[in-house]
């Protein structure tokens, strides 16, 4: 039996030992999310002057959503997810076109990414990432052999995805666009696309990448002012600069919890793309380390998941899995690159940390649906040992 795979020690009614659920994968989402509520609080209680608990009242929102959102996902059996792709791909599809209609969707800061429902603001472009890590497992599933012998099964999801990324990119949302395609690429190499075809398609995507940030003046503003944000500290590398201050600020174990100064007076969007300087300054390197690590267990459980349900022939659940494991893994990777200055400012949030309500709900909608695969692996292992025995009864 694999690692990661435990049975109770009390019996179920058949005589066979009942599944439990995966406790580190549980307790380390738990954590950030516990964390982040903290951190998310200590950034943003200054920013109102009236209303100090504005945005951790929407943040406990979001995750009050998000947790009863995880829930209704984990009572979910996967085939009806995969029975559900293309339908969900359609819907993200959907939801994107909308976001660019004149009137309709909401502007901020130079985007519009968002559809207003009332008092919630719908960000398409997070559904539109779980959608096609369905999607993209469905299809790999439905098309193993075309996808490894083929250059058109390799093609369809490809044009899928460039679809999906140029609605986003028109919003525009760089940052989103570079997770999407990383993830989408990733599982198409796990699903057995030949190497030199996934070559040519890193290839054409960091070309397209840097085409993008060669012809848009502000994203290349942002890759120089990465290279050398002290050249320009009060212009395009002030983010940069000040995110770097607070992790000097913090050294080893940090100001304390509350006592940061960058997020009260330098460092903006404190509480959201660079929540994780506020925890290098108030909680220092053993802060940011703990933070890693749990982001590290959670992408390693992933992958652990995607293994165990390989191993029972789930390969839909085992695609899901180590894309989600991906996803998680690409985009806290960069958010935190982003804020240490190995790499240029994108507008990305932490996953289950940042303040978002979008990123919040769709994160724990992640871990739930991590728990349904690990929830239905078990009771496949349950079933083989008790097939087992009754074949040695």
């Amino acid at each position: 039996m694999s690692a990661g795979i435990h049975m109770q020690a009390t019996p179920g009614s058949d005589g066979l030992q009942l599944p439990r659920l995966d406790y580190w994968l549980v307790l380390a989402v738990c954590s950030l999310l516990g964390l982040g509520l903290v951190m998310v609080a200590s950034a943003s209680l200054h920013k109102l002057e009236g209303a100090p608990f504005y945005y951790v009242n929407r943040h406990l929102i979001a995750l009050f959503l998000g947790i009863v959102g995880a829930w209704l996902v984990a009572l979910i059996p996967v085939t009806y997810w995969n029975k559900a792709g293309a339908s969900l791909y359609l819907l993200g599809l959907i939801l994107l076109a909308l976001v660019l209609l004149p009137g309709l969707g909401r502007e901020a800061n130079g985007a519009v990414r968002w559809i207003p429902i009332g008092p919630f603001n719908l960000q398409s472009s997070e559904f539109m990432k779980l959608f096609l890590v369905i999607y993209i497992a469905g299809y790999l599933v439905r098309r193993q052999e075309e996808v490894a012998t083929r250059i058109w099964g390799f093609l369809k999801p490809v044009a899928l995805l460039l679809l999906a990324a140029s609605l986003i990119m028109l919003e525009p949302d760089f940052g989103t666009t570079a997770v999407l395609m990383a993830t989408a690429m990733g599982m198409l190499f796990l699903g057995g696309v030949p190497l030199w075809q996934f070559g040519v398609l890193v290839s054409l995507a960091a070309s397209a990448m840097v085409g993008l940030i060669y012809f848009s003046r502000y994203r290349l503003d942002r890759v120089t002012a990465f290279l050398d944000p002290w050249a320009d500290v009060e212009g395009n590398g002030y983010q940069l600069a000040q995110a770097l201050i607070a992790f000097g600020r913090g050294e080893w174990l940090g100001v304390g919890l509350g006592a940061g100064i960058q997020k009260q007076f330098y460092l903006p969007e404190a509480h959201t793309d660079f929540l994780m300087a506020v925890i290098g300054e108030e909680l220092g390197l053993a802060g940011t380390m703990v933070v890693i690590l749990l982001f590290a267990l959670i992408v390693g459980r992933a992958f652990l998941i995607g293994i165990q349900a390989e191993k029972l022939g789930d390969r839909f659940s085992s695609y899901v899995a180590q894309g989600l494991g991906l996803w998680l893994g690409i985009q806290s990777f960069i958010n935190i690159g982003v804020n240490v200055g190995l790499l240029p400012t994108k507008g990305l949030t932490l996953p289950f940390m940042s303040y978002g309500g979008n990123s919040i709900i769709v994160a724990c909608i992640v871990a739930g649906m991590l728990v349904r695969i690990d929830y239905e692996n078990r009771l496949g292992v349950s079933k083989t040992v008790g097939e087992r025995r009754w074949a040695r009864a």
